[in-house]
């Protein structure tokens, strides 16, 4: 090869040497350094190579100068070769950059991923077609579509937004403006005060934003603090109680100033009878008088100091939460009532009177259908087994109560899968406990014996018929097998003189 060599053109000669010590071809990036070797590699110098690098990469050389960026972050990469992490002389089509970006920890760049970030795909930021180092850092450089304040704000979004999400600000508003928000205004949205995202030249003064809730239509001025507080606009520090002779007690203490001055507010003068400002809230139509104070308070209409057990009808249950007029049709204190259940509730006794007027002997006042009490094992039907946990609507279809059959088919005949081929009596087999939970013995339940061929069959084989009552079958070998009869009956029909149940080829002949 020596000789061979000394043969050849010198230009010829360095390019056979460097192909021959070549370990294979570089990617496709690289391909039109790789007839001059000395464009990567100098000779007889294992660190130099990765100057020679560097000196090519110019950005990769600025971020480990700089300290920045990926490849500046990386510990002693003043003395790690590149060749390390990037492997040449794979082939054309060889992945020497190694990046996973389902592992590449972004922690290791200069731009920190967080908040919201984390759970965005690489491609949202990293464009095709450009570097990865090329995607922009500033929040505007993203989000500029998603800037409601239109760049009014400048640039710096992260000054008041964080990278969890765009909602949540961080903007000290006392600090920042001269309105610090205090009471209610913290609760409030940006965009109830600035409207169309404009923050310059808000005003400051109640009126300006709550010129609509305003219940006094201007007539008290612009100057709603003197009254009002930022708490809350029906916490007034008008003191109703101390500046008027009508203290304001209960639900008068909740209610507004025009719920009771409707013109002048301050300025008229008010009855202060319960029935002057409730004569439209009495229920009883004037029948009880003016002095509603003797039953309620001012707590609420619904509450009565009217203490109605000490009347021979005590007030319980359901009876305790109806008005008054449900059951005083009349003039209260001078109509007389029925105490009994039918007195009031004739209409609604579903029984039609089947059952008697005494209908506290089942129902209670708690409700009709509430704990209703009915001992069904004096009946002629003891409710046992899953029928003790069926809702009485199920078998009694009507309310009336009678009439109800007793019969299983009665009620099951719809999920009798035999189709009555075994009779409507269903409880010689099954019992209350669950349909599955049957035992029928026929060997000693009825006078047909199940043996030989006999054995094991389905129910169904024998009874194919659909009946009333019993499903008896008569005993007789000719009755299922008159088919089978090879002898057309020229034997008779008592084929158990010669066959056994076992098979028709098993015969007795000596008998």
């Amino acid at each position: 090869m020596l000789a061979l060599a000394l043969l050849m053109p010198v230009t010829a000669k360095a390019a056979s040497l460097e192909e021959l010590v070549m370990p294979g071809p570089v990617i496709q990036g690289h391909a039109k350094l790789e007839s001059d070797c000395g464009q990567c590699h100098t000779p007889f110098s294992k660190t130099s190579q990765s100057t020679l690098c560097l000196a090519c990469h110019k950005e990769t050389n600025a971020d480990v100068t700089g300290q920045q960026g990926f490849h500046g972050r990386i510990k002693n990469i003043a003395t790690t070769e590149c060749k390390q992490c990037h492997t040449e002389h794979k082939g054309r089509d060889a992945d020497i950059v190694l990046l996973d970006k389902e592992t590449f920890n972004h922690r290791a760049t200069d731009f920190q991923i967080g908040g919201a970030h984390a759970r965005v795909v690489c491609a949202s930021c990293h464009v095709a077609g450009k570097k990865f180092r090329q995607a922009p850092s500033e929040c505007v450089a993203c989000h500029k579509a998603d800037d409601r304040h239109k760049g009014t704000l400048g640039k710096d979004c992260a000054s008041c937004h964080t990278d969890k999400g765009w909602r949540e600000a961080r903007f000290d508003h006392d600090r920042a403006t001269k309105f610090p928000l205090v009471g209610r205004h913290r609760e409030v949205l940006c965009a109830s005060c600035h409207t169309n995202e404009q923050y310059k030249k808000t005003p400051t003064d109640c009126f300006s934003c709550h010129r609509l809730n305003d219940v006094h239509g201007g007539r008290f001025g612009q100057k709603c603090e003197q009254c009002h507080s930022t708490t809350d606009w029906r916490r007034t520090k008008f003191d109703h109680n101390k500046q008027t002779k009508f203290p304001l007690l209960g639900a008068h203490a909740r209610t507004t100033c025009r719920g009771c001055h409707s013109e002048k507010i301050f300025g008229d003068k008010l009855d202060t009878a319960c029935i002057s400002c409730h004569r439209n809230d009495d229920e009883h139509h004037g029948r009880n008088g003016p002095t509603c104070e003797n039953c309620h308070s001012v707590e609420t209409w619904g509450k009565s100091s009217f203490n109605h057990a000490k009347t021979k009808f005590p007030l319980r249950g359901k009876h305790a939460k109806l008005a008054c007029e449900t059951c005083h049709k009349g003039t209260v204190g001078t109509e007389k009532l029925g105490i009994t259940c039918d007195a009031c509730h004739q209409r609604d006794d579903v029984h039609k009177g089947q059952l008697g007027q005494k209908c506290d002997n089942c129902h209670n006042v708690n409700g009709w259908g509430e704990k209703v009490f009915f001992d069904h094992d004096l009946t002629r039907f003891p409710l046992i087994g899953l029928h003790a946990v069926v809702p009485c609507e199920e078998c009694h279809i009507s309310p009336t109560y009678k009439g109800t059959t007793l019969d299983c088919v009665g009620c099951h005949e719809k999920r009798d899968v035999h189709k009555r081929q075994l009779g409507t009596k269903c409880g010689t087999c099954h019992n209350p406990n669950g349909w599955t939970l049957w035992r029928f013995d026929h060997n000693t339940q009825t006078d047909f014996v199940l043996d030989g061929a006999h054995e094991g069959r389905k129910c169904e084989a024998c009874h194919r018929t659909p009946v009333r009552g019993d499903a008896s079958l008569p005993k007789a070998c000719n009755a299922c097998h008159q088919g089978d009869d090879e002898h057309r009956g020229r034997f008779g029909q008592q084929c158990d003189r010669c066959h056994t149940t076992r098979s028709f080829k098993d015969i007795r002949l000596n008998q």
